[in-house]
């Protein structure tokens, strides 16, 4: 790679037609922005269209005007790939190549929310573990069965690949990289700067919905998943769920997993877990009442479970996410 007098490298990103603005601004203002205070020698910053010149990369009214194309990005320490503008559509061929090449030339490829989708088509995911926003993680594993998808991280540094969950996960990723290069003095400067945590506590698992099918749906499991929804307080078991469709064991196994890609038990667990997370942000309810609501037995069950599952503690994530009901009063009554 190129000889950089001491400095962190060049940092190159993918610009493509109708990306996401914040996921291009992203690494454009921690990497781009030069920060005399912190280093002498900061990054070589580089934003790549196809070609190079003016573009119409970026939704609605924003353009980019550089110099660099992707020969750049090719020849470049770290290739950033920001999300893409259509993660069914086929990434472009142009951008498959020099990803490819750059990363054959022994570049650090990073992908920030659905640029994940661009790694995957690349090959450069086979065999490992990535992460994406939580709502394509499904499309991602279904359509690249050889990539370990984790939906619950908001980063995964694999060495020479590193991956990003959705949206503000790419600032995670980026300080990541900053404190990997420079340390975490200059990260966590980097992260003031931004008015963000150096660290947030969890992954992106504390910001998961889950929904549920359309009740005339889904090959008649529908109406038992909104049943059994609606009774997560009970101690439900696969047996009964069986008996409630009318249907054997393992057709129902079966058929959960066709509908919902996991097991009974485990999707049982997935709305618990989501239950407790609405009662921790719109009550005041204490730790065991709200584990009996959820089926979770009391409150050291309710802290097990959630912890392993959000990655937060109960009390980090009803203060971290509680809406203020005061507030919401206060403007509904004007």
């Amino acid at each position: 790679m190129n000889d950089h007098s001491g400095g962190p490298g060049t940092v190159a990103v993918a610009v493509t037609d109708g990306m996401p603005i914040l996921e291009l601004a992203v690494p454009c203002h921690v990497f781009g922005t030069p920060r005399p205070d912190l280093r002498d020698s900061w990054y070589d910053f580089r934003l790549c269209n196809p070609t190079g010149g003016t573009a119409a990369p970026a939704r609605q009214w924003f353009t980019t005007d550089t110099p660099y194309g992707y020969q750049e990005l090719v020849e470049a320490d770290t290739v950033i790939v920001p999300a893409s503008a259509d993660v069914r559509g086929r990434p472009p061929g142009r951008l498959l190549d020099a990803v490819r090449e750059a990363h054959a030339r022994g570049a650090r490829i990073v992908s920030l929310c659905s640029g994940a989708f661009v790694l995957a088509a690349a090959g450069l995911l086979d065999g490992r573990r990535a992460a994406t926003h939580w709502e394509h993680a499904p499309l991602l594993a279904e359509r690249y069965p050889d990539i370990e998808v984790d939906p619950t991280v908001l980063y995964i540094d694999d060495g020479d690949i590193l991956t990003s969950a959705g949206s503000t996960a790419g600032i995670d990723l980026c300080l990541h990289l900053v404190r990997k290069d420079l340390g975490s003095r200059v990260a966590s400067s980097v992260a003031r700067h931004l008015v963000v945590p150096a660290h947030r506590p969890g992954g992106q698992a504390q910001y998961i919905e889950a929904p549920l099918p359309p009740k005339e749906t889904d090959d008649g499991l529908a109406p038992l998943l909104h049943w059994a929804a609606e009774n997560v307080h009970r101690p439900l078991t696969t047996p009964e769920l069986a008996r409630r469709a009318g249907t054997s064991e393992r057709t129902l196994v079966r058929r959960f997993h066709q509908s919902t890609g996991t097991t009974p038990l485990r999707w049982l667990q997935a709305q618990r877990i989501a239950r407790a997370k609405e009662l921790l942000e719109t009550t005041d309810q204490p730790m065991d009442r709200i584990a009996e609501q959820c089926g979770l037995g009391g409150a050291a069950n309710l802290r097990l479970h959630f912890a392993r599952s959000v990655g937060i503690s109960p009390t980090e994530y009803r203060r971290g996410h509680r809406a203020d009901r005061h507030e919401r009063a206060a403007v509904a009554g004007h």
